[in-house]
């Protein structure tokens, strides 16, 4: 039966050997960047997926994906049998790397928020002396039913008939 929580446990403890081994152990310097942020293992215990991401070597330098991609693509084996050797399981997971966008994508909405920003601030900028180009009070306001634009009590016409007359007439016309 599978246990969700028993899953979670050991895919932190997963991610701390993995990122251990990769910092402390192993040699490569394509894996100097790279970090790992989350691990999934499946609730049958028998894979476990890493999320890593790549940090350059400096703010203007981009980081080596394919590098570090074939770095771990590499590492598998000697990371498995640290993992194997420090879990205690029965069936140690295999391990499968994929490449963590969740930074990029929070990189992104960050530059969208600013842009959206500076946008209302120069909006505010452009509304501050600004007028209304037409009266105080643009919207229509109804008058009271009963009197007429002119303020006469009554609300019909010279013939007497009432307000509803006139679209009773106007039915019969188009009823032809």
């Amino acid at each position: 039966m599978a246990d969700p929580a028993r899953a979670r446990r050991l895919a932190k403890r997963i991610s701390t050997i993995v990122a251990s081994a990769i910092e402390y152990e192993i040699k490569d310097p394509r894996l100097a960047g790279v970090t790992i942020t989350d691990a999934k293992v499946t609730n049958d215990l028998h894979d476990a997926t890493l999320y890593y991401t790549v940090l350059g070597s400096s703010l203007d330098d981009e980081p080596d994906y394919a590098g570090a991609a074939a770095a771990l693509d590499k590492a598998t084996g000697v990371l498995r049998s640290k993992v194997g050797a420090s879990l205690g399981v029965r069936f140690t997971p295999t391990l499968a790397f994929a490449r963590d966008t969740v930074p990029d994508a929070a990189h992104r909405m960050e530059e969208l928020l600013a842009r959206a920003r500076a946008a209302d601030e120069d909006l505010a900028r452009v509304r501050q002396g600004a007028k209304p180009a037409g009266d105080a009070d643009p919207y229509r306001q109804d008058q009271a039913v009963g009197t007429s634009p002119d303020g006469a009590a009554g609300g019909g016409d010279e013939a007497g008939r009432g307000p509803d007359a006139e679209d009773a007439g106007d039915r019969d016309r188009f009823e032809d």
